[in-house]
């Protein structure tokens, strides 16, 4: 067993090749093989975004507090708030972050797969994409 305190992590900027606008990370937990979870909080200040990308095996992201925007490839943008789940399938192209003017935090749980690949990264969120109007 191991137990990691509360802040004994320290937060990491999101990395600007895969992210837009200001986003923090709070690792939670990297497990050890054979286990193949990955999870982080993830706070997005407005209108901050991840780039479009996959997750070999699905994503699940726990809306924890604020209002935020996420969308799959050739689908309407989307409008999440705290208390939201979101399932997105094993490869399916997608984006998620803050609304306009509200940040938003999640958590999010992906897994790697055999090779260890747990994420692919795309091109960025177009300003347009982003800003779309919200569909049903």
């Amino acid at each position: 067993m191991d137990i990691q305190t509360c802040g004994s992590v320290p937060s990491r900027r999101a990395n600007p090749d895969w992210f837009s606008g200001t986003v923090w990370q709070d690792p939670v937990v990297e497990a050890p093989a054979p286990a193949r979870i990955r999870s982080a909080w993830v706070r997005f200040e407005p209108s901050a975004r991840t780039n479009w990308h996959t997750h070999p095996l699905g994503q699940t992201l726990v809306i924890v507090s604020g209002k935020g925007r996420v969308q799959t490839w050739g689908g309407p943008v989307r409008e999440v708030r705290a208390g939201d789940v979101v399932w997105i399938p094993p490869g399916e192209k997608h984006w998620h972050g803050a609304a306009l003017d509200v940040a938003m935090e999640h958590l999010a749980m992906h897994e790697a797969n055999a090779e260890g690949k747990h994420v692919d990264w795309m091109e960025k969120v177009t300003d347009a994409d982003y800003g779309a109007p919200l569909g049903a």
